[in-house]
């Protein structure tokens, strides 16, 4: 075996190396020496493995498998970085790669470009959504992993790349040329209506204060009086960035959050160190289940100082910070180092991992144990449970049908081909589709697999299933078939009954194709309730002070 294949093993043997050290520290300092002690026995059962175990053993793989299982039974953001997934890990961090500019993934068994990015390699080139791909390079890419064709797109910017794809019946070449990919944290931004802003803020890498600042300053060139800040499904990044976005709306000198943690130098204030742009402009913040970390520290920044209203539903509740520690052979480690505490005092982290029930399993903060903290203005607001919303709308569901059209990429598909079919369609906000295009689409599923169980035949089912072990079944039996006859579902007349769902996941799933991700986002705003909502909230400013000063809990 290679000397380089074994990095793993040799990070375990250096560090046990070092760790001899120790030994002489034995009576001072007994978590050393057990920490010594388990190296040497770890080190000792591989060495062992290699030589008596009967089949050849791969020391990298089931070292591999030792260090992530050992780090799961932390938590889940701690996580062992080997060399070969720096550049994975950096485009996380920094939104920042060498490559072409494109979303891949698999559909239907198929690696397929999913989203062009507007301006990049991939799109200036040609390459479409559901181009497949056939070719990277010299290399026949199709049965592949997805991760494989990506680590082939990517490489120094300027350099050359051949890529061909399967486009229907056609078969495409193109050849690229590599550019350093910098993803905007701020996909689109633009006016809702005459007086209110929209920024959707998808990340938050490297540059994403700035990108909300353009686009905050742009909107106000426009005349809005009013901004809905949309964080749903933002995970989060890097910490200076909530800092700087939330400084864009809090006077200079204002604590944002702080980390405390076991060791000093993790526990840290960080404040605003600028004059806001605007400190009186009225605020919405669009919330959701993922919306976590350096998202959740923006939204509860700003709900602590009672200078924007919530709207959506709870967020994660991440509120851990991660720290990266360089380890031997250019590998790294992301450890979980300290806890993030927003400015009213209240810690934002929902699930306890140091405790575990007896199933090994990690808990949710119970609502016993949750502590009541105070806004600016008084309001009472709680930890452990991430941040709740000022005012709360439910998550949209979905009919059983639309999940099925969607899961079986028949909606997508459908996209796909039209797009070869049509050049242009109007603007998203203008584009909508109308009954002749439903019906072509209605046409275009005839002989295509979507059937499904409604929730209706799914309870029945259950209740037959019970009721079989009943003495009274037979009883019963015709009442529950004449029961089943009259719940069996028609998909012919679900597609009718639930059209205005399936329009609207059609609707985006076409602009997509013209106008890629901003489309996507602007095109959702024309039907999106928490949009509704803050429209409403911001249209009147004694509604806005009514929330911002009333107590959420007596």
């Amino acid at each position: 075996m290679k000397f380089n294949q074994r990095k793993p093993l040799l990070i375990v043997l250096a560090v046990l190396i070092s760790a001899g050290l120790l030994f002489s520290f034995v009576n001072k300092n007994d978590r050393l020496f057990a920490i010594a002690k388990n190296l040497d026995i770890f080190a000792s059962l591989i060495r062992e493995l290699d030589s008596y175990y009967v089949d050849e053993i791969d020391p990298d793989h089931l070292v591999s498998i030792g260090i992530n299982a050992m780090l799961e039974e932390l938590d889940p953001y701690t996580e062992f970085i080997p060399e070969e997934n720096s550049d994975d890990f950096r485009l996380l961090t920094t939104g920042e790669y060498g490559g072409v500019g494109a979303l891949i993934g698999n559909r239907t068994g198929v690696n397929m470009i999913l989203m062009p990015y507007k301006g990049f390699p991939a799109q200036a080139g040609g390459l479409r959504i559901g181009d497949e791909f056939l070719k990277v390079d010299t290399v026949d890419v199709r049965k592949k992993e997805t991760s494989e064709i990506s680590r082939l797109l990517k490489g120094p910017a300027n350099t050359p790349v051949f890529v061909q794809v399967k486009r229907g019946e056609d078969t495409i070449s193109v050849n690229l040329t590599r550019r350093k990919i910098v993803i905007s944290n701020v996909p689109y931004y633009g006016k809702i209506n005459n007086h209110t802003g929209y920024i959707k803020l998808t990340d938050f890498t490297t540059n994403a204060a700035a990108d909300v600042r353009r686009a905050f300053l742009d909107l106000k060139s426009q005349g809005i009086t009013s901004l809905v800040l949309d964080v749903r499904d933002n995970p989060g990044g890097i910490l200076k960035e909530a800092v700087e976005i939330v400084n864009l709306f809090i006077p200079k000198g204002k604590e944002v959050v702080r980390t405390i943690g076991k060791i000093e130098n993790v526990n840290v204030v960080y404040k605003t160190t600028k004059s806001p742009v605007d400190k009186d402009i009225p605020i919405v913040v669009l919330i959701n289940e993922r919306s976590a970390s350096a998202a959740e520290i923006v939204a509860g920044a700003l709900q602590d100082y009672d200078r924007a209203v919530l709207i959506g539903r709870k967020t994660f509740g991440k509120g851990l910070v991660q720290t990266t520690v360089p380890l031997s052979y250019n590998s790294q480690v992301k450890v979980t180092t300290a806890k993030y505490y927003i400015p009213s005092g209240r810690c934002i982290q929902a699930i306890d991992y140091s405790k575990k029930d007896e199933n090994g399993n990690s808990n949710s903060v119970p609502d016993s144990l949750r502590n009541e903290f105070k806004t600016k203005n008084g309001r009472i607001v709680l930890d452990g449970a991430g941040i709740e919303p000022d005012l709360k709308v439910d998550s949209k569901s979905f009919a059983p049908i639309t999940f099925s059209l969607v899961a079986r990429n028949l909606i997508f598909s459908f996209g796909n081909e039209y797009f070869r079919k049509n050049d242009q369609i109007p603007s998203p906000r203008e584009f909508d589709v109308d009954d002749n295009l439903y019906k072509e689409f209605v046409t275009w599923l005839e002989g295509k697999e979507y059937d499904y169980t409604t929730y209706t035949e799914k309870s029945l089912e259950d209740l037959v299933k019970y009721a079989k072990r009943e003495p009274y079944y037979e009883d019963v039996k015709s009442l529950i078939e004449e029961l089943e006859k009259k719940v069996n579902h028609s998909k012919e007349k679900d597609l009718i009954t639930h059209q205005s769902e399936i329009k609207e996941a059609l609707r985006e799933e076409l602009i997509s194709r013209y106008y890629y991700q901003e489309g996507i986002v602007e095109a959702s705003l024309k039907n999106d309730e928490e949009i509704k909502k803050a429209i409403g909230v911001l249209s009147n400013q004694q509604e806005i002070q009514k929330i911002l000063t009333a107590s959420v809990k007596k």
